[in-house]
């Protein structure tokens, strides 16, 4: 589906999805025209799904980040729906995902600093429904964080 272009281009795309089309063009080996017609198809064909501003929830004054790890009531046949519809509400719950296995979902949470996150946590997420087991992992260190494929 891609060839050596595409993957130059992709390359060096996500590294600075902000860089002029010609800067971006000079790193793939290729003509500005080209990149364009490239990226255009990229975008058509869903291999680029987006451009987005990454912004940095520290510098916003959030201190503290929490992996919940939660079990849910897999006897209720609508318990995963239910509960994820309701973490969605909570703005302050950054991430949501789903496994196979005996943690059901996990959820990553950000709060100002504790005092907010034990309020977060006994008013809005020890509500949401089904949960049958939950689990707190306090984030330490980011080790590594990329969104780059080794394209």
């Amino acid at each position: 589906m891609l060839d050596d272009l595409d993957r130059r281009i992709l390359r060096h795309f996500q590294l600075d999805p902000t860089q002029t089309m010609q800067d971006l063009a000079s790193a793939a080996g290729s003509s500005a025209a080209v990149c364009t017609r490239r990226l255009a198809r990229l975008r058509d064909a869903g291999v680029i799904e987006q451009t987005q501003a990454v912004i940095d929830w520290r510098a916003l004054g959030y201190t503290v980040e929490v992996s919940l790890r939660i079990s849910l009531d897999k006897t209720q046949p609508r318990a995963f729906d239910e509960f994820t519809a309701a973490a969605r509400l909570v703005p302050q719950v950054i991430e949501i995902q789903t496994f196979l296995g005996r943690v059901d979902v996990r959820l990553e949470v950000i709060a100002r600093d504790m005092a907010h996150y034990q309020q977060l946590y006994r008013g809005k997420i020890l509500t949401l429904p089904h949960i049958t087991d939950i689990e707190a992992l306090m984030h330490v260190a980011r080790v590594k964080s990329d969104e780059a494929l080794p394209l």
